[in-house]
């Protein structure tokens, strides 16, 4: 399986316009600004499925992820996903055996818990992975790597649980200053304390999420730096992030299906568009997806899109602070691999595109043929949630369905039912625990939502963060000091 950029130049520094596997997981951006993403999609058929449909999650990763990553040694890569997939790491929730247990809402809605791992989020499923990875394919290239990244809240504690106290790994992650809730400060800045997590440093940037986002890509796309001090993405513009969340899909499907010609819709709340891209490519891959349906909050830049063809990126001031703050997110940044797919893999014309987004601040598609057919070929729908339906929609899952879930799954219910067709399978993706944003919690239920065991007090440790404005040269000085 070959790689290749969105905007159809150079994926590496040598000019190389295609690469394997192991040669972009460490990066983020494609030399020339673009993304990632394998040359051709794989194909799997019904009989494949019905092969897949009882195997453990770690067994099932292997099956799909192997058709992407085909520079590992099957046995190494086995090794790599059976210690990322274990009970013993998403153990906080029911049913921890099966990684991704799905529970039954009503006869065709359904809830896939994604978020039992170490850092009660989603984004585990993939950081375990990349937490082998990483180190794996270092070692084998006698090499070392400052991990650069942006997090809205969950990304950063996820990367950090995942890489603390790995070899050759540093973490410098990017958080906005006051815009996340106070558990996620508290997983993210109580490390870095003890000789195990020296290698995590939190910086906390005064401004919005996409402040920090335009820092990462800023760096990455100054190639003789980013090649200096090896810097890596943990993004979901990280390829092997990607990969490693098309399983959940094929998890998902397989459990709520008998047979493997079967239609389902997923539900996904989105912000920076890489949880609903790995569902894209597991469509493209054959998996019986009817709908993607895509949910934001206030800050609806998506939703626009996929209604109307405009891509109106917001301006920091624009972008609201919200009560699901994982998703404040007004310029996302995996969209691009969609949008590559949407105009017939035509780099140049991708390029034109995102050039109009930093130019103009968006584009124009609706009158584009390929939008005007989008939904009938990609299964695109969306819907949009404010502080008001998230927590009425808090309240109606725990009275009706006997659930407590998170406001951002709650944006992903409210557009759900919305959206749904009772003849059709319905899957919701929770993307966290409820604990994570007990304010809003509170404010939607009057109690305080259970916690696990292992953060009682979390609140209270000790923090460590630096604060900076949002100033690339800051951040660049602090990388070249971490690589003295």
């Amino acid at each position: 399986m070959h790689y290749l950029s969105t905007r159809g130049g150079a994926l590496l520094p040598e000019n190389a316009r295609s690469a394997y596997f192991s040669d972009i997981l460490l990066g983020g951006l494609a030399s020339d600004g673009g993304l990632t993403l394998c040359a051709s999609y794989p194909q799997v058929t019904p009989t494949q499925l019905d092969v897949w449909r009882h195997l453990p999650y770690a067994d099932l990763a292997f099956e799909v992820m192997s058709l992407f990553i085909t520079d590992i040694p099957a046995a190494d890569l086995k090794a790599l996903l059976k210690a990322a997939y274990t009970p013993e790491i998403f153990c906080n929730g029911e049913h921890a055996h099966e990684i991704t247990p799905l529970k039954r809402l009503d006869e065709t809605l359904y809830l896939q818990a994604l978020s039992n791992g170490p850092t009660l989020a989603f984004k585990d499923m993939a950081m375990q992975f990349l937490g082998q990875a990483f180190p794996y394919v270092l070692a084998k290239r006698g090499e070392r790597l400052n991990i650069l990244g942006a997090t809205s809240g969950d990304t950063g504690s996820a990367a950090e649980y995942a890489m603390r106290g790995k070899p050759n790994v540093n973490v410098v992650m990017l958080s906005p200053h006051g815009r996340m809730s106070a558990f996620q400060r508290a997983q993210m800045f109580s490390l870095g304390f003890s000789p195990g997590d020296a290698n995590i440093h939190n910086i906390a940037i005064e401004g919005v999420f996409d402040d920090c986002q335009d820092i990462v890509k800023a760096v990455s796309n100054d190639l003789a730096f980013k090649a200096k001090h090896k810097i890596g993405a943990v993004n979901s513009i990280n390829w092997g992030r990607i990969v490693a969340q098309v399983v959940y899909y094929f998890r998902g499907y397989l459990a709520a299906t008998k047979g493997s010609t079967e239609l389902v819709d997923f539900a996904v709340p989105s912000g920076n568009f890489g949880n609903i891209c790995a569902g894209h490519i597991a469509r493209q891959m054959g998996l019986p997806i009817r709908h993607l349906v895509l949910a934001t909050n206030e800050n609806d830049v998506l939703d626009e899109f996929f209604r109307t063809g405009v891509y109106r990126v917001r301006k920091s001031a624009e972008t609201q602070a919200t009560s699901s703050p994982s998703m404040d997110i007004s310029k996302a940044s995996n969209f691009e691999r969609f949008l590559f797919d949407l105009v017939g893999r035509e780099g140049q014309r991708v390029k034109a595109l995102m050039a109009d987004v930093e130019g103009k601040g968006g584009f124009d598609l609706s009158g584009d043929a390929a939008f005007k057919t989008m939904r009938a070929k990609f299964g695109f729908v969306s819907g949009r949630s404010t502080h008001a339906d998230r927590l009425r929609t808090i309240r109606e899952a725990q009275a009706r369905y006997g659930v407590l879930i998170d406001p951002h799954t709650a944006d992903g219910l409210k557009v759900a039912l919305e959206q749904r067709d009772a003849a059709v399978p319905m899957i919701v993706l929770e993307t966290a625990l409820p604990v994570k944003f007990g304010e809003t919690m509170v404010e939607a239920t009057g109690q305080e939502p259970p916690r696990p065991a292992a953060f009682a007090g979390i609140e209270a440790l000790p923090q460590r963060v630096m604060m900076m404005p949002p100033d690339v040269s800051k951040v660049k000085a602090l990388i070249a000091s971490l690589s003295a």
